[in-house]
């Protein structure tokens, strides 16, 4: 589609026609012959001579390809545009941080895997994360671990392969033994406060009992809170046992509560899987449309038309004037 950035130009276009009408016509001077025999012509002729000048008319081609000229120069100031067909991007609306427990009680091996061997804790985690990161297509994905103390291992990206590779990489107790939950939303929080995504979701995953955080996992909650920042816990632990390993279900509600996310309980791989599966479900794909037109300037092609008519007047001014048959004067001076 043709567009012209600067249009307002359009308005020069009468200009030449103003200035023939507003303005005398153009006087040169020029030597003349002095006849004594004037004042006779003019009495024989019943005419009173009077100074003045004799205004050359232009030819109608010589002048329509001025007028075009012209034309055309305006054109190119009016800048034109060729708009190509529109480039859809799509733009992810919301940023998604995973916090993985990786304490020392993620080692109990009381899961399956996808073949029904008996596996710990964590890999269950992993497999399942790794089928729910796949369809996170569209949104900016994070992941934060945590022990004794919480570490970004993934900051925000689209790239969700890299997330995946990096997330199944972690081993229990690299991050410390114990459970730091309320720091790791801390630092959740933290992350997030670069982010211009109109939706900002946490799921944290634990198996324990948070006695090592400097700031509880509610207080906490009720800052991410503020920050605009929904918390859904899921819980894998085993609620009947003792110390660290003890699930503490009520502060994982609480912090789920607070934000106005949801609170999910795993005793197998399958139940974890249910969960990822419902959270997938309530947390959809959010994407904005970017749409972006790319223009092609064409200034160059009424340039080119202007100079194309010029050069083809003049050529066929010049023919013209060799064409033109010489006066009886010439002729016989040429002889």
């Amino acid at each position: 589609m043709l567009s012209f950035l600067h249009p307002w130009f359009a308005l020069l276009a009468p200009a030449p026609l103003l200035v023939w009408l507003a303005l005398p016509p153009y006087v040169s001077a020029r030597s003349g012959l002095r006849a004594p025999f004037v004042q006779r012509l003019a009495r024989l002729t019943g005419q009173e001579p009077h100074l003045g000048g004799a205004v050359t008319r232009r030819a109608l081609g010589p002048l329509l390809a001025l007028v075009l000229i012209w034309l055309l120069n305006v054109a190119a100031l009016a800048r034109p545009q060729w708009i190509e067909p529109p480039l859809r991007r799509e733009q992810p609306t919301r940023d998604l941080l995973l916090l993985v427990d990786l304490s020392g009680s993620m080692d109990t091996r009381d899961f399956t895997d996808a073949a029904g061997r008996t596996v710990d804790r964590l890999t269950a985690v992993k497999q399942v994360l790794d089928g729910f990161l796949a369809r996170r297509k569209g949104d900016r994905v994070g992941v934060v671990v945590f022990g004794d103390a919480p570490f970004t291992l993934v900051p925000f990206t689209t790239d969700l392969d890299l997330s995946r590779t990096m997330l199944g990489d972690v081993a229990v107790g690299m991050a410390g033994p114990r459970t730091a939950l309320g720091d790791a939303i801390g630092l959740g929080v933290n992350l997030f406060a670069n982010s211009a995504a109109k939706a900002r979701t946490i799921i944290a995953l634990t198996d324990g009992n948070d006695t090592v955080s400097s700031v509880p996992p509610v207080e906490a909650a009720r800052v991410a809170r503020d920050r605009g920042i929904v918390i859904h816990t899921v819980a894998v632990g085993d609620p009947q046992a003792a110390g660290e390993d003890k699930l503490d279900e009520a502060a994982l509600k609480e912090v789920a509560s607070t934000t106005g996310g949801g609170f999910y309980r795993a005793m197998d791989r399958d139940g974890l899987q249910q969960i990822y599966d419902r959270l997938d479900a309530i947390e959809t794909r959010r994407i904005d449309i970017v749409s972006f037109r790319p223009r092609r300037d064409i200034y160059w092609m009424p340039l080119a038309a202007a100079l194309v008519i010029g050069i083809v007047s003049q050529a066929l001014m010049l023919l013209a004037r060799r064409r033109r048959p010489a006066s009886p004067a010439a002729a016989e001076a040429a002889s």
